[in-house]
Formats: C-alpha cells, structure tokens, sequence
C-alpha cells in the first residue's frame, strides 16, 4: 500500500474523500437502500426514486458499479433485461445507511431550528428578507 492509500487518525485522505463522495451522494444513497431491500430493475428503481432522472441514475448506478457496490445482472429473457443486486461489499453499508436515516429523522426537527435561527440572524444583519 502507497503513502497515498494511508489515512493517519482523524484524517481523510482525498482516496477517502473520493469514495465518501461517490457512495454518500444524494442518489447512491438511496439505490444503495432501495438494492438493500431486493433486486430492482432499472424502471423499477425509477419508480422507488421519482426524484432522480433517468441520466442521474444511469451515472450513479454506473458509479456503484465501478466500485463494487452493485451488480448489474442481464437476465436471459425476452426481451432481455437488467436487473440492479446489492453485492456483497455494498451490504456491508447498509448498517451504516440505516443509521444515517435514523439520525436524520431523530434530529431533523433541531438542524431545522438551526437553520431558521442562523436565517434569522444573517437576514437581519444583512437586512435581508426571505
């Protein structure tokens, strides 16, 4: 392993950086749940993530691939299709997926006091109005 590769305690290399990017972005993070539950297809996870457009999907599923969190299987039928499976590696997160949505459903309501306090102070000390 190459001094790059190396994390010293308490900090992220930009190889870590990189991949929390790619694995903690808006749109992995929820195909890396919905995979979790089962196999989906792609119009599938489409449907489960209404957000999420077609060119983003198809990037951030490429992406999961490359980095070995999901596995796209051609299933031999007619017409063929494809179909999206956690692998191996990727469930290795999802206990880490699951405590990121707890945390956020358990503090949402005190970042939103948060974000409504430092509006209130910025607005008016800029003399801004929302």
């Amino acid at each position: 392993m190459d001094e790059t590769t190396l994390s010293v305690a308490g900090q992220i290399s930009d190889e870590h950086r990189e991949l929390l990017d790619q694995v903690l972005d808006k749109w992995s993070l929820l195909i890396l749940d919905r995979l979790c539950e089962r196999p989906r297809r792609f119009n599938e996870l489409r449907r489960a993530i209404p957000a999420v457009s077609q060119k983003s999907l198809t990037t951030a599923l490429r992406r999961l691939e490359r980095n070995g969190m999901v596995t796209r299987v051609v299933i031999e039928t007619r017409p063929i299709a494809v179909e999206y499976r956690i692998s191996d590696l990727g469930q290795t997160l999802q206990d880490l997926i699951d405590s990121l949505l707890a945390w956020t459903s358990a503090h949402l309501g005190d970042v939103n006091l948060a974000r409504e306090q430092f509006d209130a102070e910025h607005d008016s000390a800029t003399g801004l109005r929302s």
